[in-house]
């Protein structure tokens, strides 16, 4: 059986922002106590004392602080560039889908004007591209199952440099500050010193916002 202790850790290492936010004062041990008591006692199986609980918070944030204090510790971007008038393409996966790609890359030939990335899954592959390209891409992609589709949407891609691929919890800073920010995200595309994030258009001027302020606070 869990001891208190592990079942606090537990409930608390699924929620990152909640952890951050105890590491960093912001919250009332006593507090979070009595709101995590019920889950702890269910876990538990039996009644727990909210003491009991403080005391494996106040244990358990030396521990996170080592966890968490290196984490995004400095953002270094290099660019940023914004795109709009995007659309949002998902296909199922088929034998014949990487030549739809090739086809379509031959059309646009090499015109740097476009916004076009294709991720291929394990079920199915995603495109996003300029609203430009979309009759193109509809077009050599009939014959495919289109899942979903997606306009008015935005693109905020950051140029990295290469010590960032090698930082833990880069990747989580950017998004951990998207998400305070209330922003949601469509879809993510992610090259070795490259990270884009696709928004609606009304997110646009925000995120560009969040990402520009990375690393100076």
């Amino acid at each position: 059986m869990l001891s208190i202790s592990q079942i606090v850790e537990k409930i608390i290492a699924h929620q990152p922002f909640l952890a951050e936010a105890l590491v960093e004062g912001l919250i009332n041990v006593s507090s979070l106590a009595r709101k995590i008591q019920p889950e702890v006692e269910q876990h538990f199986g039996d009644q727990v004392k909210s003491g009991a609980i403080v005391m494996s918070i106040n244990r358990l944030i030396p521990k996170m602080k080592g966890k968490i204090s290196h984490l995004g510790a400095e953002v270094v971007v290099r660019d940023i560039i914004v795109r709009s008038q995007l659309v949002d393409y998902t296909y199922k996966n088929s034998s014949m889908l990487i030549e739809r790609h090739t086809d379509l890359l031959r059309a646009i030939g090499p015109n740097r004007e476009f916004f076009y990335t294709m991720v291929q899954g394990v079920f199915e592959s995603n495109l996003v591209v300029s609203q430009s390209l979309a009759d193109q891409v509809e077009t050599i992609f009939k014959e495919e199952s289109m899942l979903s589709k997606s306009g008015r949407l935005s693109a905020v891609t950051l140029k990295l440099p290469d010590v960032n691929a090698q930082q833990a919890g880069f990747y989580y800073h950017i998004l951990k500050s998207i998400a305070w920010a209330g922003i949601n995200i469509r879809e993510v595309i992610s090259t070795t010193n490259e990270f884009t994030i696709v928004v609606n258009d009304d997110a646009i001027d925000k995120t560009f916002s969040v990402l520009k302020n990375l690393g100076q606070s």
